[in-house]
């Protein structure tokens, strides 16, 4: 069997790991973990061809343990069952030793799965490595989440790929009995998109397209040889930004038309229905905001519905959303004013709530005042008591402008109504 490139040079030890030094190297807490013997579950979290399942049989290696692995792409609850059962009588229960579920794309799981594998979590069974290209935080149940520590993998550097490289030349089987010269890797690098496993592939590729021993590595042979596949979207890679970043400025743009091209763009290539959703949500709050409230709200059950309905008609529902936004009127002004608040944060510091707005739950507090001052809106006029609710330090500062916009030119006047000059709306 012709074993890729990638396979054969995947590391078996913490020694010929590359990269995540944050996490294995001699300081890294993960390292101190497999050393010492006393494993969380945990999730592994980062871009595709880091190393996630490379890592995690290096940690079942270090540590001794019997090792099991699904992978959530083809893998149901039945399948979880049956693993976690062969696990259980592989070794002994409730010891440092117990075995090791890996799960490869924990995100692909549905809640039921996710679900499944709690018990076993809890009870020490199994120690649970999941590994993840998305953000645990949306991708993984909240209860599973708590039982799990998370740790982030880095994107290859570009001195980490070309230590990969040349570890290929000289270390592989095959290629070290080639005469191989790396004369330039800007072109090889930047179509791997940092993914360790597709650099490999790629490198394999162009040094078996060499009749002789004499290989030598150009940014010329290498557009060559790859560039039908550079046009193709590749979601794991430099078009995968490139795609979704003209997507969010089409929007941003008001241009409907781009918006729905790029989101053809994304679908044809494979990208995640949910990522897109993702972003959509953002945005309907970062550009749209309360110049069209309604807007975030549509977000969120595009998000929703995409996460039922899956393809191939989630692209109708995002097709919705995204020309819904694009043809919205736009406001940042909720999100500039977060930023100027948290800067002013920064600023002044934990600056002393004003007694009148304090929480008063108990005896003493009252007696010193807590809340005592304090006007409760809706006992006055309009349900408005003019009062001082900010820090003495920085009152009267203004932190929220109104966009230029129907919806926040109304909330302007009404702000200028209530509290005539005090924030000069």
């Amino acid at each position: 069997m012709n074993i890729p490139l990638a396979e054969r040079l995947r590391p078996h030890n913490l020694n010929d790991y590359l990269s995540q030094q944050h996490l294995v190297g001699k300081e890294g807490m993960l390292y101190h973990q497999i050393k010492s013997g006393v494993l969380p579950s945990l999730i592994l979290w980062g871009p595709p061809g880091i190393g996630k399942t490379t890592l995690a049989n290096i940690i079942a290696n270090e540590s001794e343990r019997p090792f099991f692995k699904l992978s959530a792409i083809n893998s149901g609850v039945k399948d979880i069952r049956e693993v976690i059962d062969k696990a259980k009588k592989s070794g002994g229960l409730f010891t440092a030793k117990n075995p090791i579920l890996f799960i490869d794309e924990i995100h692909r799981f549905s809640k039921s799965q996710q679900d499944s594998l709690l018990e076993a979590v809890e009870k020490g069974w199994v120690t649970l490595i999941g590994a993840t290209t998305e953000n645990p935080s949306f991708e993984v149940i909240s209860a599973l989440l708590s039982r799990c520590q998370v740790y982030t993998l880095n994107a290859f550097s570009k001195t980490d790929l070309e230590a990969l490289l040349q570890r290929a030349i000289t270390q592989d089987t095959a290629l070290s009995k080639l005469n191989i010269t790396l004369k330039e890797t800007e072109a090889l690098l930047r179509l791997s998109g940092g993914d360790a496993r597709k650099l490999l592939n790629v490198f394999e590729l162009l040094v078996s397209s060499f009749k002789g021993e004499d290989v030598i590595i150009t940014n010329d042979l290498v557009m060559k040889q790859v560039q039908h596949k550079a046009a193709r979207y590749d979601k794991t890679g430099e078009q995968h930004y490139d795609i979704i970043s003209a997507f969010i400025k089409s929007i941003r743009g008001s241009d409907p038309n781009a918006a729905v091209y790029y989101l053809a763009r994304m679908i044809e290539g494979g990208e995640d229905v949910k990522f897109i959703a993702r972003r959509l949500l953002i945005l309907a709050s970062e550009d749209i905001g309360n110049a069209n409230p309604t807007a975030l709200v549509l977000a969120n059950t595009t998000f929703q519905a995409v996460s039922v309905i899956g393809n191939p008609e989630s692209r109708i529902i995002l097709s919705q959303c995204a020309t819904y936004l694009a043809s919205s009127p736009k406001s940042n002004a909720a999100y500039e004013a977060i930023g100027r608040a948290q800067q002013l944060v920064k600023e002044t510091g934990d600056l002393s709530v004003p007694i009148p707005m304090r929480n008063a739950p108990t005896k003493l507090m009252k007696e010193l005042g807590y809340g005592e001052a304090y006007k409760y809106s809706h006992n006055y006029q309009n349900n408005f008591a003019h009062q001082e609710f900010l820090p003495e330090e920085i009152a009267d500062t203004k932190l929220y402008n109104p966009g230029n916009n129907a919806r926040e030119q109304s909330q302007r006047n009404y702000l200028k109504t209530l509290w005539k000059d005090k924030y000069d709306y």
